[in-house]
């Protein structure tokens, strides 16, 4: 037998917000993993920008949406994109309103403005109170995957080795990385379409950004074109310049080049100190499976395309949210392997669909003039709360497409279970807080059967799973539903039952009379999760 220098379940490979995500939410379901990293910390580059309000019900129930928002306060009052010559020119809003208000009928959770520099601080903090061992400073040298696991070595900075043997391995390298082209797996797509550096910037603007946008489109002749955003830190900025590679290189980019930049983007001589230069390509491309034996591809690793909408981490996040429950599953021995093939078979047309979406958008903000609208036929809120699944780890559900025509409250398979404002025991709480690290089947004040049977079958098979009743306060059941809404959106009269999964999708629904309770959540528990004999 192979000697390895440590064993554990899943290896993550990349500490951004895929990995870290992923560090998170299996060590949430208490699962053990290792993530290694090979930059010595955080990075300082804000980066992705933007939390939905999906990805904040993802947190919300880990208890670190409070922390996000907090770290996201800095953004307050932001809005809009702007398109000028330099910041001291004219200012052309191409999107002016703020559309990141509240949806109380549609969600708990509100948009949330925080940069990843902010955010990955409380991930990596709440990921190692669970008991998660994040590594920053250690690459993965290696990888080499065979039918029982994947054996990787890594190596810290002092040059030491180590040989890794996991389960599974979570492949968050990011669009550079290795692993994906090592499996031999091609990414499909247009590919690079711009090439980017960006530098954060230390100066004071106080006289000339008077009102902060979400980001300002900046073009003229000497920076061609370019982008400037705010920061968490005040008197720090972050600038994005193009440039042609057959032309020059990154390296090009000394700081006294980066400050001259700046203050072309700012259309002032003012003092300019560089903190941080770091090159990107803009990209398009979905790997043609997110699967191959025991690795799983997530986030940029996976899928990749313009920042335009602030879907890139947001889908990087869910990515890792739909994933996690289910190496939890096969870890825990209550489902088959054969469900992490519903990983691909949900996220990969997530990813196309979104390419394409976010491709339109970024034509719209940077390929017209100040009057042209950022603007597609699919809206921001379709977009963020009407993803729909289609796999083997969902029974019955009847759409053929990712997006509807329109966002529906209605609870079929498939889709992102409805919202509903309930309370528990006096307290307020949203439907979406029950979802996080079970099954829970949701029933009518008169599904007291359904109850019963959940229990039975959580102690038989191993399934973590709950069932309440959701009704009015009159009918004794444990969770009120506060608007009166549960039977427009569930649909379930009388006895009927709704299954949704640790993701808060919906995964069956039973309707009143149609059979024994206990047998019919075996058989769809078993199709599901891949145990069913």
């Amino acid at each position: 037998m192979a000697a390895y220098d440590e064993t554990v379940p899943v290896l993550i490979v990349g500490g951004g917000y895929a990995g870290l995500a992923s560090s998170l939410f299996l060590s949430h379901h208490g699962v053990r993993s290792v993530l290694v990293d090979r930059h010595p910390d955080v990075s300082i580059q804000g980066r992705a920008r933007g939390i939905n309000q999906r990805t904040m019900e993802i947190y919300r129930p880990l208890g670190v949406a409070a922390r996000i928002r907090e770290a996201g306060r800095p953004f307050d009052g932001e809005a809009g994109v702007v398109r000028c010559r330099s910041l001291a020119d004219e200012w052309h809003w191409i999107l002016e309103d703020d559309t990141r208000g509240a949806l109380p009928e549609l969600t708990a959770c509100e948009f949330g403005m925080a940069d990843q520099r902010s955010v990955e601080p409380v991930l990596i903090d709440a990921a190692r109170a669970n008991g998660a061992d994040i590594r920053f400073g250690v690459r993965c040298v290696s990888v080499e995957a065979d039918a029982d696991g994947v054996t990787a070595v890594t190596e810290d900075r002092e040059g030491r080795r180590r040989t890794v043997r996991s389960g599974y391995l979570v492949a968050a390298d990011g669009f550079r990385g290795a692993i994906r082209r090592r499996l031999g797996v091609a990414r499909l797509g247009p590919g690079v379409t711009q090439h980017w550096v960006t530098f954060v910037v230390e100066a004071d603007l106080s006289e000339v950004v008077r009102r902060r946008a979400l980001f300002w489109i900046v073009v003229n002749p000497e920076i061609g074109l370019g982008s400037f955003l705010t920061t968490a830190v005040p008197n720090q900025w972050a600038i994005s310049v193009t440039y042609d590679p057959g032309k020059e290189s990154a390296a090009d980019f000394t700081p006294e080049r980066c400050a001259r930049l700046a203050r072309a983007v700012v259309g002032r001589d003012v003092a300019v100190e560089i903190l941080d230069v770091a090159s990107w390509e803009e990209a398009v491309g979905v790997a043609e499976r997110f699967r191959e034996g025991r690795v799983f591809l997530v986030g940029d690793s996976a899928h990749v395309w313009p920042p335009a909408g602030a879907m890139g981490a947001n889908a990087a996040v869910q990515d890792a949210h739909n994933l996690a429950w289910k190496l939890a599953g096969v870890v825990g021995g209550w489902a088959a392997d054969g469900l992490l093939d519903s990983y691909e078979a949900e996220r990969g047309p997530v990813a196309r669909a979104l390419a394409d979406i976010t491709v339109r958008r970024q034509r719209a903000r940077f390929g017209g003039g100040p009057d042209e609208e950022d603007v597609d036929d699919v809206d921001d809120v379709l977009c963020t709360l009407g993803q729909r699944y289609r796999s083997a780890a969902v029974a019955g559900a009847e759409h053929e497409t990712v997006y509807g025509d329109k966002l529906e409250q209605r609870a079929v398979a498939g889709v992102r279970a409805p919202h509903l404002r309930l309370e528990a025991e006096g307290a307020p709480i949203s439907v979406h807080d029950l979802f996080h690290d079970a099954f829970v089947l949701l029933t009518g004040p008169g599904g007291g059967a359904w109850a019963d049977a959940a229990g039975r079958v959580a102690a038989r098979t191993g399934v973590p799973l709950r069932a309440y009743r959701v009704g009015p306060a009159s009918s004794g059941v444990e969770l009120v539903d506060v608007d009166g809404v549960w039977e427009t959106r569930y649909g379930l009269d009388g006895d009927g039952a709704a299954l949704v999964r640790p993701d808060g999708y919906v995964a069956w629904r039973a309707e009143a009379g149609t059979g024994d309770p206990a047998a019919l959540l075996d058989g769809v528990l078993g199709r599901i999760l891949g145990t069913a004999g």
